[in-house]
């Protein structure tokens, strides 16, 4: 499947937030986003997830058209700068809530995703207690919970430590391996190194492609 974004643009109060970008991107890779903090990156993957409508150009999905076809791409998980999710749930609650709203997964599923992150899924702590590092962990869980087709990830590593670091990384490469597309985004540029097929940098608004990942 094929994400094709062409020349899309968006404005937010008189100030360029993306400008003219294109780009073409395929299931079964992983494409990086360098950028400093507001270079673009996050309002990026608003914008090509549907949760943010562009001012012109369009973006596709296995050729049908987002905000016409569908209102945000219909197999997606995703982590921006906030998770989102509820201090006073356990991470197992969490993700059993979340799941709900679309059906698409059982108990199992929700289990060997929270496992697949590195937590415990009987920990009965509740999610506002956890550390930054847990918290993390949990939103790459409910990210990958559902085998979604895309997955964006914003600043995945963040808070965690080298070991965290590592394993989140094997987590992210399996996905790769399964097939989906991914898209990361992160100050990190050993994240991309390590992870990415193709890199690009984000630089006000603009998306650059300086050249292929290792």
């Amino acid at each position: 499947m094929k994400l094709a974004v062409n020349n899309i643009n968006k404005t937010i109060r008189k100030k360029v937030i993306l400008d003219n970008v294109s780009l073409s991107l395929r299931s079964g890779n992983i494409y990086g986003f360098v950028g400093r903090n507001g270079s673009g990156k996050t309002m990026l993957f608003r914008a090509l997830s549907g949760l943010m409508r562009i001012d012109s150009g369009s973006i596709l999905w296995g050729g049908k058209t987002l905000h016409k076809d569908f209102s945000v791409l219909p197999s997606l998980g995703i982590i921006l700068e906030n998770a989102g999710l509820y201090p006073n749930l356990t991470g197992i609650q969490n993700l059993t809530y979340l799941a709900g709203l679309t059906k698409r997964i059982g108990p199992d599923e929700i289990i060997r995703a929270i496992d697949r992150v590195g937590l415990n899924p009987s920990d009965k702590r509740l999610y506002g207690r956890y550390s930054l590092g847990m918290k993390q962990r949990l939103a790459i869980a409910q990210a990958i919970m559902e085998s979604p087709d895309v997955i964006m990830l914003d600043e995945p590593t963040n808070a965690l430590d080298e070991t965290g670091v590592e394993e989140i990384r094997d987590v992210i490469l399996e996905e790769k391996e399964r097939g989906a597309l991914i898209l990361v985004a992160s100050h990190n540029k050993e994240d991309i190194q390590v992870l990415a097929d193709e890199w690009y940098r984000v630089e006000n608004g603009r998306v650059i492609r300086p050249g292929e990942g290792s």
